[in-house]
């Protein structure tokens, strides 16, 4: 009976050991469960909405970024360039406006900075070599009053001597001696020494001579006839009645009515002695070459260029392109 309870007691004692052992191991995890349900993960599927971008990043938007970098003020430019044809407008907005304006028949262009203003203005001139109305190298900013109607009267001549009838437009007569056949105007350049009229140059070389011709004072230097201006001189139409002692070897002679006349850079000259002297343009004359300073006016269905005043029919003589000055007289 004694060893019936002392077994007991022991039981009873690794009973109570046995249960002590087991509820500290369960309070030590309480996660874990019969049949493996601790391996479950509710937990971090349930924490991932946390991790949203929108909600995490709504700084980060492309909206909100480029919202704030936007500088229209800062980008904001105006360009205006000139062309010679046609008007056309272009807008581009680009965080900025931007407008270009090109505009015909000027050549300025102005460029506006936000971090200041830079005007560049400059003219761009194409010129038309073949008009004779553009001198090239003339400083406008010269007090220069030229007479270039001074040897631009033509010397009429009787008009039985012309062989074929007058071309008539306007109440006018245009006499030739040679059939009209167009052919365009181009200036003619007789070399480096040589300037049209209007041309300023500071100085003068030292073969330059002084002419007076009815009280006025002239200068004469290889072919060409110049006028005191404001700070220099300028080229000008020669004088009626200028007489040189020697001119250019490269003049041309034309013969009208069996006088030699003898031509360069637009200026007829007429030998006298052993000087020559300026006359003016011989109607009836043919030349090869016309000035700088002509204009082609079309008058009827004919287009002559005029020089000055005197007028010059596009003619062929032996197959050349040549110039005939023209005796223009009003219809009776």
């Amino acid at each position: 009976m004694k060893h019936y309870k002392l077994l007991l007691k022991v039981f009873s004692f690794m009973l109570f050991i046995f249960t002590t052992l087991t509820t500290n191991y369960s309070v030590a995890q309480p996660g874990k469960n019969a049949g493996g349900a601790a391996k479950s993960r509710p937990a971090p599927s349930a924490s991932k909405p946390a991790m949203s971008k929108p909600a995490s990043t709504p700084s980060m938007s492309k909206q909100a970024t480029s919202s704030a970098v936007n500088k229209p003020a800062a980008s904001s430019r105006s360009t205006t360039s000139n062309k010679l044809d046609g008007d056309r407008n272009t807008s581009i907005n680009k965080g900025g406006d931007r407008t270009n304006n090109i505009n015909s028949n000027s050549g300025n262009r102005t460029t506006n900075n936000v971090s200041g203003n830079k005007v560049t203005s400059g003219n761009n001139v194409n010129v038309d070599k073949s008009r004779g109305d553009v001198n090239i190298n003339i400083d406008n900013s010269k007090d220069i009053r030229v007479n270039n109607q001074v040897n631009t009267t033509v010397r009429h001549n009787n008009i039985n001597s012309y062989n074929r009838p007058p071309y008539r437009y306007g109440g006018y007569n245009y006499y030739c001696y040679h059939p009209y056949v167009y052919h365009p105007y181009q200036p003619f350049y007789w070399g480096p020494t040589w300037h049209p009229w209007g041309f300023f140059v500071a100085t003068l070389a030292t073969t330059a001579i002084i002419v007076s011709v009815n009280n006025a004072q002239y200068h004469y230097d290889q072919g060409v006839w110049y006028q005191p201006t404001t700070g220099g001189y300028t080229a000008t139409s020669a004088p009626i009645g200028g007489t040189v002692s020697s001119i250019p070897t490269t003049s041309e002679t034309t013969v009208v009515n069996n006088v030699t006349n003898y031509y360069y850079g637009g200026t007829y000259y007429e030998k006298d002695g052993q000087t020559y002297k300026v006359v003016a343009p011989p109607a009836g004359a043919t030349v090869q070459s016309l000035p700088e300073g002509g204009e082609e006016v079309k008058i009827g269905d004919q287009t002559y260029v005029k020089v000055g005043e005197t007028y010059y029919q596009p003619v062929q003589v032996d197959g050349k392109n040549k110039y005939e000055v023209t005796q223009v007289m009003g219809s009776n």
